[in-house]
């Protein structure tokens, strides 16, 4: 591992507060590796060996059943992907994929196990950081479980806006194809909802997204803290 990858690494909220000589323990064994566009990381159902560390580019998760296939979140620097599976020895609920050129650090889910045994702080950091998977969990399922497909693409753009310092003009930087499948739609039902948007102040145009009229925007969306999470 490179030293200049490792202040990022420590910066990270769940690694912050560690005591030193175990956050030398964890990363003693972890190693960087540059993966190329659509590389799977890992695979549902496969044993958690490792927590990965996004440091560089964005990685799919996503999951799949009887010939189905879904996006479920995007991971972009700096983060990290599956936390849980790693604590509870558990099998991976989600694969991964890379979605482009993307560094990350491999830390052997077997030392992640025991600095939790051992540093209080840590252990603190981990259940925060479980704590917010959860509530986000609850959040995403209440945007597809409450609101129609032209809702849930109106808080998705919403969102967007909100992290980019409330550009009017953003690009999605998400093939639409995943879109669609990350807002539980089909690519069909995309284009409809993009084409409904019209009348409400939003123009899609590629990956190119102009807002014309934010507070029609906000009158259809209605967006809302108990459902909306704007750590995209």
């Amino acid at each position: 591992m490179r030293d200049n990858d490792v202040p990022e690494i420590r910066s990270l909220p769940l690694f912050q507060e560690m005591e030193d000589q175990n956050f030398e323990a964890l990363i003693r064994g972890a190693y960087v590796q540059t993966f190329p566009p659509q590389v799977e990381l890992i695979t549902e159902g496969d044993p958690a060996d490792f927590l990965h560390v996004v440091i560089s580019g964005s990685v799919e998760l996503f999951a799949a059943w009887n010939r189905r296939q879904t996006t479920m979140a995007t991971v972009r620097p700096i983060s990290t992907f599956i936390l849980a599976a790693t604590i509870k020895d558990a099998p991976y609920l989600m694969s991964a994929r890379t979605m482009e050129k993307s560094r990350l650090v491999l830390i052997p889910s077997m030392d992640v196990r025991d600095v939790f045994e051992t540093d209080s702080r840590f252990a603190r950091a981990v259940v925060s950081e479980l704590a917010q998977c959860y509530r986000s969990v609850v959040k995403n399922t209440k945007d597809l479980k409450l609101r129609s497909s032209i809702e849930r693409l109106a808080n998705y753009i919403l969102r967007i806006h909100t992290t980019h310092d409330r550009a009017m003009q953003f690009d999605l930087n998400l093939e639409k194809r995943r879109l669609a499948s990350f807002l539980g739609m089909t690519s069909e039902n995309l284009s409809r909802a993009i084409k409904s948007l019209r009348p409400y102040g939003v123009e899609i145009d590629g990956q190119r997204v102009t807002i014309t009229d934010l507070a029609d925007l906000e009158q259809l969306a209605k967006p809302s803290p108990l459902i909306d999470d704007y750590s995209i």
